[in-house]
């Protein structure tokens, strides 16, 4: 089956400022696809240049098999964009703009009507559905955001930061919507700097900076990927700086520390690393309580492929 979404050698330039540089990517049927980067990596102009909001310099760009240019309206149809920020008349009730939305893609006013009633529910916003957007909460704003985008059906939706500045219930909820759409069959793009729900999310991830994409997988690839391992924490009793020192001596070790009687080590990729801290603990008698083990977060990897320098 062909890819959803297909680039290729994708160049954007801002006057000298060079955004994307022979760009790639390509995103599979049914994929929860993460779009990462730091500030002004060129994610919002990739999804620009994909929606043809933007014209380019060079390259190729397919959806669903099909070449897409700017008078692609067929193509267009089958696409739901969820903007950061949030795109709703405030003059329209939650109703209204749902069915508003819905019908730049659906002229049918009967079947327009039924999926506006669809998106209602799916969002959870029947006891709001007279009220106007300023009398909503952000949560509920952004669940409207979201009905504006997804209510005719589309089969790629594409989400800019949709849990921007909202309470945790409200966060769940859109996440829970999400992998709900996604169960359906719509290929999902998202973004975002939570990398705690890309993590919980998305089936792929890419990491782009500077226009190029640096790294592209599943978490657990990145994480095989990069040189930073788990994290080791164990509960000690006893301990010196002897034995501190011997375990910062391990070949794998990066770093290890000991307070209030919990060590903690970070350590390179490793596939004995644990083995080799609780030998060095054993052989010392140094009592061991609880132990934990986990592998590098999603957050690690960015920061490791990204750098860790402030952005603008």
């Amino acid at each position: 089956m062909a890819n959803v979404v297909c680039v290729r050698n994708l160049v954007k330039r801002y006057g000298d400022l060079l955004a994307l540089d022979h760009f790639d990517l390509s995103i599979a049927p049914g994929e929860i696809f993460g779009l990462l980067g730091p500030n002004g990596s060129g994610k919002t102009t990739t999804i620009n240049c994909i929606l043809q909001l933007l014209t380019y310099d060079k390259g190729d760009i397919e959806l669903f098999g099909e070449p897409m240019t700017a008078t692609r309206y067929d193509l267009k149809r089958r696409i739901g964009v969820v903007p950061q920020q949030v795109a709703v008349f405030d003059e329209l009730t939650v109703r209204e703009n749902i069915d508003y939305f819905c019908s730049l893609y659906v002229d049918d006013r009967q079947r327009r009507s039924r999926l506006v009633d669809e998106a209602v529910e799916f969002v959870g916003l029947g006891d709001f559905v007279r009220f106007r957007p300023k009398k909503l909460s952000g949560g509920l704003l952004r669940r409207l955001n979201i009905a504006c985008g997804i209510a005719h059906l589309p089969e790629l939706i594409f989400f800019d930061e949709p849990t921007v500045a909202v309470d945790p219930q409200s966060r769940a909820s859109i996440l829970d919507g999400i992998r709900r759409l996604n169960n359906e069959g719509t290929t999902v793009v998202y973004t975002s700097h939570y990398m705690e729900e890309v993590e919980q999310l998305c089936t792929r991830v890419m990491i782009m900076d500077r226009g190029r994409p640096l790294a592209t997988g599943t978490v657990e690839e990145l994480q095989r990927s990069i040189a930073t391992g788990e994290k080791i924490r164990v509960d000690v009793d006893g301990m010196g700086q002897a034995t501190l020192d011997r375990v910062r001596a391990l070949p794998h070790v990066l770093s290890a520390t000991l307070e209030d009687d919990v060590l903690s080590c970070s350590c390179e990729n490793g596939t004995s690393n644990l083995s080799e801290v609780l030998a060095v603990l054993t052989a010392d008698g140094v009592g061991c309580g609880r132990i934990v083990c986990e592998p590098p977060t999603l957050n690690d990897i960015f920061l490791e492929i990204t750098g860790r320098e402030l952005r603008d």
